[in-house]
């Protein structure tokens, strides 16, 4: 195991181009923002910037709100391991929204780990595109 301290940097967060999985290339960056519309197919989440820790087990986590499964079950957060490529490295996680829109709705958190630590952590709040104009309104009637 490395000596070093790991440095671990949110580089961007918010939307994304569809990602690859199978290219080597990251998603575009399209928008910073916390505040997903749930659109199908809408890529978010967040570029992460890996420094020092190469070949040190990652672990990822998207804990989604109480998305139900085919059966009615909630859903188990997705998560995954992986080692750093190098030490310098840069990581997308993030996930898409798919039908029924309607209940992917709520907070959606996503971690990465070095070992039992926390390094990177951002949540997302996915919305109907309906419950962000009231909320715009809100404010707009009150001058902002």
């Amino acid at each position: 195991m490395s000596k070093l301290k790991a440095d671990v940097t949110i580089l961007q967060a918010g939307l994304f181009s569809r990602w690859d999985e199978e290219s080597p290339d990251l998603p575009k960056f399209l928008k910073a923002t916390v505040h997903v519309p749930a659109e199908i197919d809408i890529e978010f989440g967040f570029i992460a910037r890996i420094r020092k820790a190469k070949n040190q087990r990652l672990s990822y986590c998207i804990y989604h709100p109480h998305i139900p499964d085919q059966q009615g079950n909630v859903r188990p957060p997705f998560e995954g391991e992986l080692f750093v490529e190098s030490n310098d490295w840069k990581f997308y996680l993030g996930d898409t929204i798919w039908a029924p829109e309607h209940d992917k709705v709520g907070r959606w958190r996503m971690t990465l780990s070095l070992g039992d630590k926390v390094v990177a952590e951002k949540t997302f709040h996915v919305h109907l595109n309906d419950e962000e104009s009231q909320v715009a309104n809100f404010w707009k009637r009150r001058g902002f």
